[in-house]
């Protein structure tokens, strides 16, 4: 009998805006084919996604969850799906994407630490909020969607208030799921998910020091198999994905402030300017001052080059 083939899994990186660090993907573009990819994909921010037409089905976690018109899906980062519509329909959607720690942490300041929900250890079909169970969901983030689209005076104010009494009610809403996390007990993920909490702990921690050996422990693998299975994954070394996120954050830093290179290398975790700038130049093919230069002028993003040199699709 021949063996089950692996689903490939795409690695779909967003780069935010530095001044209002939220993305909107809208648009008549935004229709889901009813051709079910062969591919599995995950971002690396929160994905907020508004049906408005039609039906079909999203799979997470190998349940196939079915959809409609009307419903709000919430995925957190790295969490492995894919979605296709109905037999002869091509729903509409909207999408955002942002990461609530890095939009909200002056907001709520002592609860930051304990903010995101863990929520790729849900059921799929909790991932997948109607308009009649929660109109207020619905109501929140179609306002966002009109508010980014149309773009009218104090616009980003407004989206930033809907944006946080959207996040607000999600957190309200799986909080019964801590429970049952508490009761369940720390199990290891299965299958792609497994090295769901070595990309979280980068994302968070990508400035500190961090050895594959923890990683490895922190995902329950063996330091070989992790390797092994980080790699089939992501297409590339974790401590290639640790170089790119801390890339990707110097970026940032070279875009948004006037810091010299060498306390932004020290920032995201670089401890010589040279290691900093040699890493820096292999993947953005320029120097930081180089590039730092360029990008004032061009509005260069990170994200490209950054998936150019890993492979990610």
């Amino acid at each position: 009998m021949p063996r089950k083939k692996k689903p490939v899994i795409e690695y779909r990186h967003y780069s935010l805006p530095i001044q209002f660090p939220v993305l909107l993907l809208s648009g008549d573009r935004w229709r889901i084919s009813d051709i079910k990819s062969e591919h599995l994909h995950f971002h690396n921010h929160l994905e907020i996604g508004i049906c408005y037409s039609d039906s079909g089905i999203m799979e997470i976690k190998g349940e196939a969850v079915p959809f409609k018109a009307g419903d709000i899906t919430f995925l957190p980062r790295f969490l492995p799906h894919t979605t296709y519509s109905s037999k002869d329909s091509a729903s509409l959607w909207s999408y955002l994407f942002f990461s609530p720690e890095e939009l909200f942490q002056h907001s709520f300041k002592s609860a930051y630490s304990s903010f995101e929900p863990n929520l790729w250890r849900v059921q799929g079909r909790n991932c997948v909020l109607s308009k009649e169970q929660h109109p207020k969901v619905y109501y929140l983030a179609t306002s966002i969607v009109e508010e980014l689209k149309e773009q009218r005076p104090y616009y980003q104010e407004s989206a930033y208030g809907l944006l946080q009494s959207l996040y607000i009610e999600l957190l309200r809403i799986y909080s019964a799921n801590e429970l049952l996390i508490e009761q369940e007990g720390d199990q290891s993920l299965k299958g792609e998910f497994v090295i769901s909490p070595a990309l979280e702990y980068i994302t968070k921690h990508y400035m500190t020091p961090i050895t594959i050996d923890f990683l490895a422990e922190l995902c329950h693998l063996s330091t070989t198999h992790f390797r092994r299975k980080f790699h089939e994954i992501m297409g590339t070394a974790p401590l290639d994905f640790l170089t790119s996120t801390r890339i990707e954050e110097a970026c940032k830093q070279l875009k948004s402030t006037d810091d010299s290179i060498l306390s932004i290398s020290e920032q995201v975790g670089f401890h010589s300017i040279s290691s900093f700038n040699r890493c820096f130049s292999r993947l953005m093919g320029a120097s930081p001052k180089e590039w730092r230069k360029s990008a004032q002028s061009e509005a260069q993003s990170a994200k490209a080059s950054i998936l150019e040199f890993t492979g990610w699709v």
